[in-house]
């Protein structure tokens, strides 16, 4: 088997330490070769970001500019369309080959709606799925909608030697540090005038203030 490359997908409206530190963590515990980051062109889930994606590219290229292990893709935000995750994935194995191992790093609240991302149960053909927790607060199935639930016991590992094992099929999960920060806390603080220094990287922070980002309520 391959290395193993983590594929790591958001609006990232703005990227700050709590993606960051997802993705440092998710190869601490799953043995990755790297990360690739995809932010997303035009969001499904939720409206149109107040700023442009060629912006939000631009945050992530600066925020993870000093990390060799970390790479951008930009080709979601240059296609001009809806970004979907299936396809993005399927895009990948048509570059990457069907032997590569991927694992697609996903938050546990966006795993717990994943049953309504369009084509879910295609992901789990095309890569393994990486959920990050709570310490404390692992993903139970219970807690999951009923077909989601299904899956996740079928194909749950107790650890992440499954992602060595094939390029795709398995769910691991893991607790990382909890860092009570969001995009949404940013942009209000922005709005409101108020200092987001230390919720994310000062190179982002720099080029917030430079281009005047997130200014209108």
């Amino acid at each position: 088997m391959s290395e193993i490359l983590g594929v790591f997908g958001g609006t990232f409206d703005p990227v700050h330490f709590g993606h960051l530190r997802l993705a440092e963590e998710a190869i601490s515990h799953l043995g990755l070769s790297g990360i690739r980051w995809i932010p997303a062109g035009r969001p499904p889930h939720r409206g149109t970001p107040e700023v442009t994606a060629e912006q939000r590219l631009a945050m992530v290229l600066r925020s993870t500019a000093q990390n060799t292990r970390f790479f951008v893709d930009p080709a979601e935000v240059e296609a001009e369309r809806t970004s979907y995750t299936v396809e993005t994935l399927e895009r990948l194995r048509t570059e990457l080959g069907a032997d590569q191992a991927l694992v697609l790093l996903v938050g546990a609240d966006a795993f717990s709606g994943l049953a309504s991302w369009h084509r879910w149960r295609d992901l789990f053909a095309l890569a393994s799925i990486a959920v990050a927790h709570r310490p404390g607060f692992p993903v139970e199935a219970a807690s999951l909608p009923r077909e989601l639930a299904f899956e996740y016991s079928a194909r749950h590992r107790p650890n992440a030697a499954c992602l060595g094992e094939a390029p795709a099929g398995c769910i691991v999960s893991f607790a990382m540090t909890q860092l009570a920060i969001s995009a949404t806390q940013i942009r209000q603080l922005l709005v409101n005038g108020q200092s987001a220094r230390y919720l994310l990287p000062d190179a982002v922070l720099d080029y917030i203030q430079l281009h005047q980002l997130y200014r209108n309520a």
